[in-house]
């Protein structure tokens, strides 16, 4: 059994991790939510009501040259 004392828990460092907000767009009346405000509704719904979201993708075109 290893005996850690509270010196050594010190050093341990956390590494902050990078969290991605991922947007969300109702089909019916185009509000934008993110993912993280979803999670926290007891349901997946819109203010408006509605249950059908798309993902929003960002604006950004890239093209792929062929090989």
């Amino acid at each position: 059994m290893i005996n850690m004392t509270d010196d050594s828990s010190e050093n341990i460092q956390e590494i902050p991790t990078e969290t991605f907000d991922v947007f969300y767009s109702c089909l019916r009346c185009a509000t934008n939510v993110s993912n993280t405000e979803l999670s926290k509704l007891p349901e997946i719904k819109c203010i408006c009501g509605f249950r059908v979201f798309t993902k929003v993708r960002p604006p950004i075109v890239r093209t792929v040259k062929a090989i």
